[in-house]
C-alpha cells in the first residue's frame, strides 16, 4: 500500500491556547483570527500539490484548518478520532509554567498523571494514516490535518524510532507540515519537516 504514495502532515493553525501556551490536549479549542488566516494561506499551497485525500482530527481547530484545504482542493474530508491531540488529563488548560510547578519531574519527562502514553498516541495516528492511504491511488498524496504532539508520535513511529529518540524530530509550528514519502526498502523516510512553503525541486543526488 505505502510503496508510491506520499503523507502530508499537517498542524492546525493557532488557538488562543497555542498563544498562551497553554496545553490543549483534547480539549476542543477554535482557530483564532491569526489561526483563520494561516490555514488559508497553507491551504492555497498545499492545493497546488493535488491532494488525493484529506484526513483529519474532529476537534476544532483541525477540522476547520482542513475546511479550508478541501475547498481549495475540491475534496471532502474524512474525520478520524484516531488523530485526536493526546490527552493531556489534569494538564489540560494549564500552562507550561503551571506544569512546571506542580509536576516538574513529570513535565521533564512529559509524562503526564492520568494522561495518554505518547506510544499509544503513535500507534493510533499511525493507524489513522494506514487507514487514510486505503483511498489515496498509486504515486497519490494523503493529507493528514491533526495536532502537535499527536503527529510527531505518528511520525516518529512511521519512521520507526525508539521511544527514547522522539526528541530527534523537532515540533511543528501551527500550520506547518512534513512530508513523508516511501523508502525503496520499505517503510517511510521525512522528506520535509517543519515546513511552510512548497518544496523546491530536488537535484538527481546519491539516493536516486
Amino acid at each position: 500500500m505505502t510503496e508510491t504514495r506520499r503523507v502530508i502532515c499537517w498542524r492546525h493553525g493557532r488557538t488562543t491556547w497555542n498563544a498562551e501556551k497553554r496545553f490543549q490536549g483534547q480539549t476542543d479549542i477554535p482557530l483564532d483570527e491569526l489561526g483563520v488566516a494561516q490555514a488559508e494561506r497553507a491551504a492555497a499551497l498545499l492545493a497546488t500539490m493535488r491532494p488525493d485525500a484529506i484526513i483529519a482530527s474532529d476537534l476544532r481547530r483541525a477540522a476547520d484548518t482542513a475546511a479550508f484545504l478541501a475547498r481549495c482542493a475540491g475534496l471532502g474530508v474524512e474525520y478520524d478520532k484516531g488523530l485526536r491531540e493526546r490527552f493531556g488529563g489534569p494538564w489540560e488548560g494549564l500552562t507550561a509554567g503551571e506544569i512546571r510547578e506542580r509536576w516538574a519531574e513529570e513535565y521533564t519527562r512529559m509524562d503526564i498523571p492520568g494522561g495518554e502514553d505518547l506510544g499509544a498516541v503513535g500507534e493510533r495516528v499511525q493507524d489513522a494514516v494506514l487507514r487514510g492511504l486505503a483511498a489515496v491511488p498509486e504515486h497519490g498524496l494523503l493529507v493528514v490535518v491533526s495536532h502537535g504532539a499527536a503527529l510527531r508520535g505518528g511520525i516518529n513511529r512511521m519512521l520507526g524510532l525508539p521511544p527514547e529518540r522522539r526528541e530527534v524530530l523537532g515540533p511543528l509550528g501551527n500550520c506547518s507540515w512534513s512530508l513523508l514519502g516511501p523508502l525503496r526498502s520499505g517503510g517511510w523516510r521525512l522528506l520535509e519537516h517543519n515546513a511552510a512553503s512548497l518544496p523546491e525541486e530536488r537535484p538527481l543526488g546519491d539516493d536516486r
